[in-house]
């Protein structure tokens, strides 16, 4: 039983290594910020777990936001906000905009989806 679990989680690492092996997608035209913003196609369970209990909370604005702060990244991969952002995004920033970049980065991850199968 160890031996064939081995096996599956070898092949579950390789294929999302295959998935991140696609590099940063992007970029996203932010015309408001001025910025050009990119993003890893896909996100660990571990950088979800925050937004999975924000949503089941019901607190959707907030699963939005660290959704933005996950993800959001300039051309060489740096994140562009951390957690320490959170309240500003949350109260300074047009809602608008965060909801436009968080619905592309997850139709983009839609379609990638589409295309693996999954």
């Amino acid at each position: 039983m160890t031996k064939s679990t081995l096996r599956l989680i070898d092949k579950a690492e390789s294929h999302f290594k295959e998935v991140l092996a696609g590099g940063l997608m992007g970029p996203i035209k932010v015309d408001e910020w001025d910025a050009e913003i990119w993003y890893k196609p896909s996100t660990t369970l571990h950088e979800e777990a925050k937004v999975i209990e924000l949503t089941q909370q019901g607190k959707a604005t907030e699963a939005l936001v660290v959704t933005l702060i996950n993800r959001a990244r300039d051309k060489d991969g740096n994140l562009l906000f951390d957690m320490g952002d959170q309240l500003k995004l949350m109260r300074n920033v047009d809602p608008k905009v965060v909801l436009s970049v968080v619905t592309q980065f997850n139709s983009a991850k839609e379609s990638i989806d589409d295309v693996v199968g999954n």
